[in-house]
């Protein structure tokens, strides 16, 4: 039961964790290519890495709920 519930919480927001994930690890890889690439200081670095991938972040939220509904629409259809 459980079990259950917790399932059925994760699926309701599934969009939202894996758009906080993608999000936190972008900013890591972000980040650490600029120090590497540009040789900047760590809090230039920081800053590019938190604009974009913040941006990229709502962008892939925004992206997996249309594909969700999209998905839930083309299989309503085929049944």
């Amino acid at each position: 039961m459980v079990k259950a519930i917790i399932t059925k919480r994760l699926i309701k927001y599934d969009s939202f964790i894996l758009a906080g994930i993608y999000t936190i690890g972008h900013i890591f890889i972000a980040m650490t290519c600029t120090l590497l690439i540009t040789g900047t200081s760590l809090d230039l670095a920081a800053l590019d890495a938190l604009i974009e991938p913040i941006i990229n972040g709502f962008w892939f939220y925004f992206l997996h709920k249309f594909w969700k509904r999209y998905a839930k629409t083309n299989s309503t259809l085929s049944a």
